[in-house]
């Protein structure tokens, strides 16, 4: 240890660990390092969504979800848990072959092309 007089009798000890420039000094779990390219975040309000905007499709997995919720629920009456009958149904999506997803995907894409037709009106109304 150094001891360095600065002054009127005030004397201070540095030790190694004073002397490390910041940078070098490792970081503590809770101090994260600082970026610069992080932009702030905005305080404004967000935009209000519109009510009569039509709903998206669900996808060809929640249209099958749909089904397999119901018999899920016959079956296993004493299970509550959302998250116990998702993770079945994930289970059986990954397992069925294409054939077997073929039914589901056809009425996916049905819904999405009702839905590109509602988004048309909806949109040209918006215009008017």
């Amino acid at each position: 240890m150094k001891t360095v007089s600065r002054g009127k009798g005030s004397v201070r000890k540095e030790t190694k660990e004073t002397l490390k420039p910041v940078d070098d000094r490792k970081l503590g779990k809770r101090k994260a390092a600082v970026k610069a390219d992080k932009k702030p975040a905005k305080k404004g309000k967000a935009a209000k969504k519109d009510p009569n905007k039509p709903k998206r499709p669900p996808s060809a997995f929640f249209v099958f979800l749909e089904e397999f919720r119901k018999t899920f629920k016959k079956e296993n009456p004493d299970i509550k848990a959302v998250s116990a009958v998702g993770k079945a149904g994930g289970e059986k999506w990954k397992s069925m072959s294409a054939a077997e997803k073929a039914p589901y995907e056809a009425k996916a894409a049905k819904k999405k092309a009702e839905y590109g037709s509602l988004m048309n009106a909806y949109n040209k109304k918006q215009l008017c």
